[in-house]
């Protein structure tokens, strides 16, 4: 099994899953990690410049959930859908919600270590925190 945690050193787990600068991708077998790799993450600062003038927002679809964000979120997401889930220590509503539309779970954790986190999320105990979603 594999699971996607976003950061920006490869060793905690970061609190903006937008602005974080890599992915940290760990295969699981037998209970405990048996390979981890860093791959670099698209975020706020690749898009940076690219403003669109459709970028809507209402009180039904809030920031994240117009077309523009939603393109931005599928070239975010393209190295970990083949994960089992990604996990990070915060994110946007319009994020979550196309993760969930691909299968992927999201966990939004108040850990920061990845080795931590992971070892709570193969024992069933890693806690969702979607009040950290914004």
């Amino acid at each position: 099994m594999k699971i996607a945690f976003v950061s920006d050193d490869g060793i905690t787990i970061s609190r903006h899953f937008g602005r974080a600068t890599c992915y940290v991708v760990v295969e699981i077998e037998n209970g405990t990690i048996s390979h981890k790799e860093i791959i670099p993450k698209s975020g706020h600062n690749t898009f940076a410049g690219q403003h669109n003038d459709s970028h809507e927002h209402s009180a039904l679809s809030g920031h994240g959930f117009d077309a523009v964000s939603q393109s931005k979120h599928a070239s975010m997401l393209e190295p970990v859908r083949d994960c089992a889930a990604v996990i990070a220590g915060g994110m946007g509503a319009g994020l979550y919600a196309n993760l969930q539309s691909l299968g992927i779970p999201a966990i939004i954790t108040d850990k920061l270590n990845i080795e931590e986190a992971a070892a709570a999320y193969v024992a069933g105990t890693l806690e969702n925190h979607i009040e950290y979603l914004h």
